[in-house]
């Protein structure tokens, strides 16, 4: 048994459509750690720099611009490699963490940062998705996707483990109980030379077979259902990603160590359940999926927004956290959609294209998501804000109800 998930794994490092294939898996790996870090770290930091509920709502407005505008971010590289633009956006978000270490300690500056280093993570997102997908055999897709982001989770277990390990240490905690920042900044200073050594190691990186052109924006028509899906996504995206980790925070007192924790508990979970995803999409087929993803997420939302309602603090706590690595989980499902693209796409071009449109148009409903969320918190209650995202799950199944039954076979 052992030598059988040796082989697996050592398979999962090679392609016969990409050469050093591996390298690629390393630098996605190192993504991980240098995300996992900076995601242990980000929300506690923006409430130290007092930032309350509607004002998580702005900055996250602010955050998801490059993901809306990504059209045009990618625009001057659409006869880039792939694997170029892989590098770029490793650079990008690595002056955005040069940034944190300087000017961080202000809002408006951090704010700006911030911006900085989601550019070059939503540059990265469909490039990388993509390159996984080019590199797999027709109908093995969901395994290579999975693979992917099982070496990404490998990292952030790592990175996010990394993190109550720094804040224990008694000079961070004694600088923290002060009011300064020191345990963040060593953070930062983590965060970017994990993100040198990312740089270095994809140099060595493959380009996939043929020449790959992206258009500068691309809509058709038998992507429509793709295009809605995306919407849906953002939406459940945004509520999880701004106003879950903000929750724990605010109203339970979750402190970095905790979160960063939790966090590292998702990551853990996801080494061996995002490949066991990719090959229930390959088995079952993206429509399965889709529709038992958001079931799941409608019962999700209520118990983030209710469970203080039906339980003691101290239970709601518990509850709100094993809700919160179980939507962790479940968001995984989201590569089938790509799945779904790459099947129904003619050539790589029209998947990398599509895939980086529908990116732009689920951050229109996101940034929407992240004002009005904000606010609806701030002015009608929690209870408010999870009701309307558990609605908006039940809108996702209806529509995932629409994909056609029949998928069509791999080319």
């Amino acid at each position: 048994m052992i030598k059988s998930l040796r082989e697996k794994i050592a398979r999962g490092f090679q392609s016969g459509r990409v050469p050093g294939y591996a390298l690629f898996l390393v630098s996605m790996m190192l993504l991980g750690l240098a995300s996992g870090m900076f995601r242990g770290v980000q929300d506690n930091y923006l409430a130290y720099l007092g930032i309350g509920k509607a004002g998580r709502g702005v900055v996250e407005f602010f955050r998801e611009l490059p993901g809306l505008l990504l059209f045009l971010l990618l625009a001057p590289f659409y006869r880039m490699a792939e694997r170029r633009i892989i590098r770029v956006a490793f650079l990008i978000s690595g002056l955005g963490i040069v940034g944190f270490l300087l000017v961080g300690g202000q809002v408006v500056p951090a704010v700006a940062c911030l911006v900085l280093w989601s550019t070059g993570e939503h540059l990265i997102m469909p490039v990388r998705r993509s390159y996984a997908i080019h590199a797999a055999e027709p109908g093995k897709e969901g395994v290579a996707m999975g693979f992917m982001r099982g070496m990404e989770n490998a990292g952030q277990v790592v990175g996010l483990g990394l993190v109550p390990l720094i804040f224990s240490l008694s000079v961070v905690k004694n600088q923290q109980e002060a009011g300064g920042r020191l345990g963040y900044v060593v953070v930062f200073i983590i965060v970017g030379s994990v993100l040198t050594l990312a740089i270095l190691t994809s140099l060595g990186m493959s380009g996939s077979q043929g020449k790959l052109e992206r258009k500068k924006f691309f809509v058709q028509r038998k992507f429509v259902r793709y295009y809605g899906l995306e919407i849906f996504y953002g939406a459940r995206k945004q509520v999880f990603l701004t106003f879950a980790p903000y929750l724990l925070i605010l109203r339970y007192g979750a402190d970095p160590a905790y979160l960063a924790s939790l966090l590292g508990a998702c990551a853990l979970i996801n080494i061996v359940f995002t490949p066991l995803i990719g090959r229930v999409i390959d088995k079952l087929g993206y429509r399965t999926v889709m529709i038992g993803d958001t079931c799941i997420l409608f019962f999700v939302c209520l118990a983030y927004g209710f469970a203080h309602r039906f339980f003691t603090p101290e239970t709601a706590f518990v509850v709100v956290s094993v809700v919160f690595i179980l939507d962790w989980m479940i968001s995984n499902a989201s590569m089938a959609s790509s799945v779904y693209v790459g099947r129904i796409s003619e050539n790589k071009e029209e998947m990398a294209a599509t895939l980086s449109t529908g990116i732009s148009i689920n951050h229109v409903i996101s940034v929407l998501i992240a004002l009005g969320g904000g606010y609806i918190w701030q002015s009608l209650g929690v209870e408010l804000l999870f009701v309307v995202a558990a609605l908006m799950a039940v809108g996702n199944t209806l529509f995932a109800l629409t994909i056609p039954k029949l998928e069509p076979s791999p080319s």
